[in-house]
C-alpha cells in the first residue's frame, strides 16, 4: 500500500525587491521564508548596470545557492526570485524560474505563481505564428504575448498580454528599467507589497516574507492590478475592470504559513477558528486532542479550546526531514511519511484520541496516521478535518487535476471513515469554513474560491473543460446521507 505525507502541492512562491544595493541577498532571504511553497527548484535574477544576471537549478534554495559565489555574482539593486513546485511543465531545469530572456533589444526576467487554463490553446496559436518555446511551462506564454504586442510602451504590452490569459496567476517581471507585478482578476494567489527602511519596494507571495526581510506591509495587490516599480517608487494601475475576488480557500486551510496575513486575515487565527467551529459541528467524547504537524496545529488548538478537551502532543514531526509532501514523485512521498511522523506512546496509550488534520486527499495519509496512533496504544482514534471534503480538482495552480485522485469524490463520509480505519470521521461545513476565515465582501461574494468542495469554479475552464466533464461522468457525486460526520460501527483490528 502506498502512503504520501500529503499530495496537495502549492503552485510556487515569488519574491522581488527594487531599490536595495544587495537585492539578490534580500531576495534569497525572502525566498527562504517561502520555501514551503516549492522545493523542486529555485532561482534569482538581478539587474546590474542594465544587464540581467541569473542563476537557477533544481533543489532547495540552500542547495541551489550552496556556493556563495553564485549569489555574490548576482549584483545590482533590483532582483526577482522564485521557488517552484511543478504544476505545469516537468521537473527539468529548463522549467525552473525566473526565466531569463535575452532579446536583441532588451533583456527580461519573468517569474510566475499559478496555472493558466487556456495555456494549451495560446501555445498552439503562438507556435503556429512562429514562436519557439524553450520549456513546457505555461509561464513562457506571457513573454511571447508581450513580444508579439504592437503597443509601444512595455507596461501597455503587459496589460494587453494579461487580458489574453485565463486562470490563476501572480507574475513578477524585471527589466533594466523596472519591476512589474501582476495579479489575476480573481486574486486566487496572494501577493503583497512592502517597503524596507531604505525605501526599497518589496513584492512577495506571502507577508511572512516581508517580515523576514524587515519590510513594512503596505497593502495587498488586488484582483486585476498591475504594480509598476522603478526609481521613482511604485504606482498601481488596473489592466482590467472585470474582477471578482476569489482567494484560494486552501491558502488559509493549508498552504500559507500561519504567520502570514491574506486580505487582512491572519492565517493562524483563521485556522484556529476553523478548529473551534469544527468542535461545535462535530463533537465527540475523548481524552485528548492531537494535531497533525505542522499545518493542522492551529486548528487542533482551536478544537481543544472550544471543546474543553486537553490538547496534547501525541504526534511528533522530525524537523530535519525535508517537507516531503511537496516532493515531485510518489516514491519520495511514500518514503517521507514513514520518516516524518511518530506517535508518542507515553501520551496516547490507552486514550481516546481526537486527531485533527486540515484535509483528506486520497485518504492514504490519514489511514497511515490513524495506524501510527493505534500502534502506539491509542484506545480510539476519532478523525476531525478542519475543511469540507475535497471533491473537485483545482485548475488554478494546485496539482490535483482529476477527480480520480480525490477519495471524497467517490466515497461517502461513512465509507471514508471505514477506509482510513477511524472510529469516527467529521468534516467542517462550507459555511463553517467561510465564517471561520471571515473575509468581508458584499453578498453574494464570499471572497473565496470554494471550487474544491462544491465544483463552483469562478472562471470557465477552457482547455480543461473536456477532461473535467469526463471526470464528472466517471465519478458522479456520491449520495452522502450522513452529512459531514460518521461513526464506524464495525470491529477494529
Amino acid at each position: 500500500m502506498s502512503y504520501e505525507v500529503k499530495s496537495l502541492n502549492e503552485e510556487c512562491g515569488v519574491f522581488g525587491v527594487y531599490g536595495h544595493k544587495e537585492a539578490a541577498q534580500v531576495t534569497y532571504y525572502g525566498l527562504h521564508s517561502l520555501q514551503h511553497r516549492g522545493q523542486e527548484g529555485a532561482g534569482i535574477v538581478s539587474c546590474h548596470q542594465g544587464k540581467l544576471l541569473g542563476h537557477r537549478d533544481l533543489g532547495l534554495l540552500s542547495e541551489v545557492f550552496k556556493e556563495e559565489k553564485k549569489l555574490q555574482r548576482l549584483q545590482g539593486s533590483a532582483a526577482i526570485g522564485h521557488v517552484r513546485y511543478a504544476t505545469a511543465g516537468n521537473g527539468s531545469v529548463d522549467n525552473i524560474q525566473p526565466f531569463l530572456f535575452k532579446f536583441y533589444d532588451t533583456e527580461v526576467a519573468l517569474a510566475h505563481n499559478g496555472n493558466l487554463t487556456n495555456a494549451k490553446t495560446l501555445r498552439g496559436e503562438l507556435e503556429k505564428s512562429g514562436a519557439i518555446f524553450h520549456s513546457n511551462s505555461d509561464t513562457e506564454i506571457l513573454m511571447h504575448l508581450i513580444r508579439k504586442s504592437q503597443k509601444e510602451d512595455v507596461v501597455d504590452k503587459v496589460k494587453e498580454s494579461l487580458q489574453q490569459i485565463e486562470g490563476g496567476f501572480a507574475y513578477l517581471l524585471l527589466d533594466k528599467n523596472q519591476m512589474i507585478a501582476a495579479l489575476d482578476p480573481y486574486a486566487f494567489r496572494p501577493l503583497s507589497i512592502g517597503q524596507m527602511k531604505n525605501g526599497a519596494t518589496v513584492i512577495a507571495s506571502e507577508t511572512c516574507a516581508l517580515d523576514v526581510v524587515g519590510a513594512t506591509f503596505i497593502r495587498d495587490v488586488k484582483p486585476g492590478e498591475l504594480v509598476i516599480v522603478n526609481d521613482e517608487g511604485y504606482h498601481i494601475e488596473k489592466y482590467t475592470e472585470q474582477t471578482t475576488p476569489a482567494i484560494c480557500a486552501m491558502e488559509y486551510i493549508y498552504f500559507a504559513r500561519p504567520d502570514s496575513n491574506i486580505a487582512g486575515v491572519n492565517v493562524h487565527r483563521a485556522r484556529k477558528t476553523m478548529g473551534k467551529k469544527l468542535a461545535l459541528e462535530c463533537p465527540v467524547e475523548a481524552d485528548m486532542v492531537v494535531g497533525v504537524p505542522n499545518s493542522s496545529l492551529s486548528a487542533a488548538s482551536g478544537y481543544a479550546e472550544q471543546s474543553g478537551i486537553p490538547y496534547e502532543m501525541g504526534l511528533v514531526k522530525n524537523q530535519y526531514i525535508a517537507r516531503t509532501f511537496i516532493q515531485p514523485t510518489q516514491e519520495l512521498r511514500e518514503q517521507g511519511v514513514r520518516m516524518k511522523l511518530s506517535a508518542v506512546r507515553g501520551v496516547v496509550e490507552g486514550k481516546k484520541v481526537i486527531m485533527v488534520d486540515d484535509s483528506i486527499v486520497r485518504g492514504t495519509t490519514s489511514k497511515r496516521i490513524v495506524r501510527l496512533l493505534r500502534e502506539a496504544g491509542a484506545k480510539e482514534v476519532h478523525v476531525r478535518i478542519s475543511s469540507p471534503p475535497l471533491k473537485y480538482p483545482c485548475f488554478y495552480g494546485i496539482d490535483i487535476q482529476t477527480r480520480e485522485e480525490l477519495i471524497a469524490s467517490r466515497q461517502t463520509v461513512s465509507q471514508m471513515c471505514e477506509t482510513i480505519e477511524a472510529d469516527s470521521l467529521g468534516f467542517l461545513s462550507e459555511d463553517g469554513l467561510i465564517e471561520a476565515i471571515g473575509l468581508k465582501f458584499d453578498a453574494p461574494y464570499t471572497g473565496l474560491c470554494m471550487a474544491y468542495f462544491n465544483g463552483d469554479y469562478p472562471t470557465p475552464l477552457f482547455d480543461y473543460e473536456k477532461e473535467y466533464v469526463a471526470s464528472l461522468k466517471a465519478y458522479p457525486d456520491v449520495i452522502n446521507t450522513n452529512g459531514l460526520i460518521a461513526t464506524y460501527k464495525g470491529e477494529r483490528s
